[in-house]
């Protein structure tokens, strides 16, 4: 039950994720959210809606893996894993916080998961 709470929760905030990259990347929100400069932004928009659709299978595989419920367990594994993985690669190329906003929650997940919490 926990474990199923974590990763809608993990999956919720790759859903924000999509919206920030895929929509939002080139406003003054998405702008504070990345820490970008307005020219870097709207020159890599396209990258980024790229980047937001990647974590948008991420968050899709999770939800599928809530959906199957106990039959899930290996899809919501394999898929916080991945997530685990990528924000490991995003906090040593980009930027210390995703570690935090991404890694952590989706490791926390992955624990409750694996115990059956």
């Amino acid at each position: 039950m926990i474990g199923n709470i974590l990763v809608g929760l993990v999956a919720l905030i790759h859903v924000y994720i999509v919206y920030l990259e895929m929509v939002l990347w080139d406003t003054p929100r998405g702008h504070k959210a990345f820490n970008l400069k307005p020219e870097f932004a709207s020159a890599s928009k396209v990258l980024a809606a790229n980047q937001g659709l990647y974590n948008g299978f991420l968050a899709a595989g999770l939800i599928w893996g809530l959906y199957l419920g106990a039959a899930g367990f290996q899809v919501k594994v394999f898929f916080l894993l991945c997530v685990a993985v990528a924000g490991l690669y995003g906090a040593a190329t980009a930027g210390r916080k995703i570690l935090f906003i991404q890694t952590v929650p989706a490791v926390v997940a992955l624990i409750a998961v694996w115990l059956g919490w």
